[in-house]
């Protein structure tokens, strides 16, 4: 099943939101997304019948194996994307949002060399996997 940008959004919010609390349920992706109760359960329904994702009795959402490998891919493109922006002097909302559109056309090959080129100008950012200035601090 190919992914629309859409189901990548999804997959990249379950990741994010896993990253910062022991258990997720769609009403976490809704109030994380600003979404409808409806789009979410849809758009889980979908995940879930393309292998993405599970559901457990409890309702908890938990990434299949092919959904951790899609989800972190998209992740590391937008935490790799913003932050070279922000290097580039964008400030860091528009940077962010750029990023967010950028992640899901870019080639692998456009994106390996803009992360080979950041490795080898000892860019701080590619190497601090736990940072990503999109995740929502708990309060």
């Amino acid at each position: 099943m190919h992914l629309q940008e859409s189901g990548e959004m999804y997959l990249e919010t379950l990741y994010i939101l896993l990253r910062t609390r022991p258990a997720v349920r769609s009403i976490d992706i809704v109030d994380y997304m600003n979404l409808s109760k409806p789009s979410v359960s849809r758009a889980v329904g979908l995940l879930r019948k393309g292998g993405y994702i599970t559901v457990d009795d409890d309702g908890h959402l938990h990434l299949t194996e092919t959904g951790e490998q899609v989800a972190s891919k998209i992740y590391e493109r937008h935490t790799l994307l913003t932050n070279f922006l922000m290097a580039l002097g964008v400030d860091r909302k528009t940077a962010s949002d750029d990023a967010c559109r950028m992640e899901h056309i870019i080639s692998d090959k456009t994106f390996d060399a803009m992360k080979h080129h950041a490795i080898l100008k000892g860019a701080d950012y590619v190497l601090e996997e736990d940072y990503d200035p999109d995740i929502q601090q708990e309060p």
